[in-house]
């Protein structure tokens, strides 16, 4: 086993920011000049058009989703919304306790680590200042590939990226968009991350029937120690 590709949102960052989302839509609202309400529902149902790039960057699927919510900002309305926008996507994906640390454990015991995300521009736009991206050797995202997960190109994509083959990947994630089937299915052994006990957490796991790994963690600081042991039981 040489790689790890971790999921993102939940896993590595902290599970309890995802609850700030929704007054950070709210400003975005605010600063379109469109009802918090309706611009909540838009941007709830456009999320698979958004994941995979259909609307655009993020100041493209701003314009989108408010001429969807009736209104045609202007362009200096429009890219304030944009700032607005970005800065409420950073408050929302902060790392979690002792994870940054934790990638850099693991890259010092030799793995290369990818990540694969279902994400919107956001992400994509202002990843290279991130805490994250010096620690992550293959970032793949579904808004830069065109699909999202489980779709198996998704996984071929990271490991070619990575230079391993998925049978020597771990994929660590929370459960979300059957990522784990989709692991499985690529040849990857996956790892889920219940974050069991965590203060504020919400359960991203969307598909009670999808394939839950034999393998699992509370929180991804116990890795080391479950993958050590995984390996030594092989």
């Amino acid at each position: 086993m040489r790689a790890i590709v971790f999921d993102f949102f939940g896993t590595l960052t902290d599970p309890s920011a995802e609850a700030l989302r929704a007054d950070a839509f709210a400003e975005t609202a605010g600063a379109l000049g469109i009802p918090a309400e309706r611009f909540y529902a838009e941007m709830a149902g456009s999320f698979p058009e958004r994941i995979t790039g259909r609307l655009g960057g993020t100041r493209e699927t701003l314009r989108e989703i408010a001429r969807r919510c009736g209104t045609e900002p202007d362009t200096v309305r429009l890219d304030a919304a944009t700032r607005v926008h970005r800065a409420g996507a950073e408050r929302v994906r902060p790392p979690r306790s002792g994870v940054l640390p934790l990638l850099d454990r693991l890259r010092g015991d030799g793995y290369v680590l990818g990540l694969l995300s279902d994400c919107s521009s956001e992400l994509c736009e202002d990843w290279a200042g991130t805490p994250y991206a010096p620690r992550i050797d293959a970032p793949v995202f579904s808004w830069r590939e065109g699909r999202r997960k489980p779709d198996p190109r998704l996984y071929a994509t990271v490991a070619a990226r990575l230079g391993v083959a998925p049978r020597e990947c771990w994929y660590v994630g929370d459960g979300g968009s059957r990522e784990h089937a989709g692991a499985q299915a690529a040849g990857m052994r996956p790892v889920l991350v219940t974050n069991a006990g965590h203060p504020g957490a919400h359960t991203f796991r969307d598909d009670p029937d999808s394939y839950v790994p034999d393998l699992t963690v509370a929180d991804p600081a116990d890795l080391p120690g479950l993958l050590n042991e995984a390996i030594k039981s092989r």
